[in-house]
């Protein structure tokens, strides 16, 4: 079976139906994250069945659990190869898309993806989540803020509800083992202001992954002092 069969099965299982011309853009997606992957380190995914399932299929599962309204603004903090965002801007193209990632040699490679994928409305910040949940162009500007795969729970509240505006949503793309994460973030959670409203289990259709979103309001504003400065967040989580 090609990587588009495989592609478009997993997903239309999850009820996402993907249009000929986004299974191409996946597939020139897949070719250009290999190709860059020769020289910088984006992926120890490099079988074209597990790039689809893995990385894409997995990222799109988020579209089949939240609907993301047309015109949303949505920011990826530590986007990395472009996950989540890159898939769901080209399965929900009207979306406004922000990717963030603190390596400058990762935003050359997004940016590439983004020209050869036609993609608009899409824009590479190259910062720290520290310092751009800090600067007021993008601080409480977002929809919604989506990550996977970043930090733990606790650490990824302060990194990422800094940039959620009120009445917004963080969307975290967890393993199975979130509800103990939830457990323990949520005093940060709540000191960020957050709430937690749901924790969704999913199923990657094809693949032995079971995954956990977990659904994070934004209810009041962070306070100023948050996030803290690098490396603070890290070493001394809110606990």
């Amino acid at each position: 079976m090609d990587g588009k069969t495989i592609l478009y099965e997993s997903c239309a299982k999850m009820g996402v139906l993907l249009t000929e011309k986004q299974l191409e853009q996946f597939l020139q997606y897949q070719k250009l994250l290999l190709e860059w992957n020769e020289k910088m380190n984006l992926t120890a995914i490099t079988e074209e069945r597990e790039v689809m399932l893995k990385h894409f299929a997995d990222c799109i599962s988020i579209v089949s659990a939240v609907s993301l309204p047309k015109n949303a603004s949505v920011i990826d903090v530590g986007t990395g190869a472009g996950f989540p965002g890159i898939p769901l801007k080209v399965v929900c193209p009207c979306l406004h898309m922000t990717l963030l990632d603190s390596l400058q040699k990762r935003i050359v490679f997004l940016e590439e993806v983004i020209k050869k994928l036609s993609l608009e409305h899409i824009s590479c910040v190259h910062a720290r989540a520290e310092d751009g949940g800090k600067n007021e162009y993008y601080r409480e500007q977002f929809d919604y803020c989506v990550s996977r795969a970043v930090a733990n729970l606790t650490v990824l509240s302060e990194y990422c509800l800094p940039f959620v505006k009120l009445g917004g949503l963080l969307i975290a793309l967890k393993g199975p083992e979130a509800e103990q994460e939830v457990n323990q973030a949520k005093r940060a959670i709540q000191v960020l202001g957050g709430e937690v409203i749901e924790i969704k289990q999913i199923i990657i259709p094809d693949t032995e992954l079971r995954h956990t979103l977990v659904l994070i309001k934004k209810v009041i504003q962070t306070p100023s002092q948050y996030p803290r400065k690098a490396g603070k967040v890290l070493k001394n989580p809110i606990i």
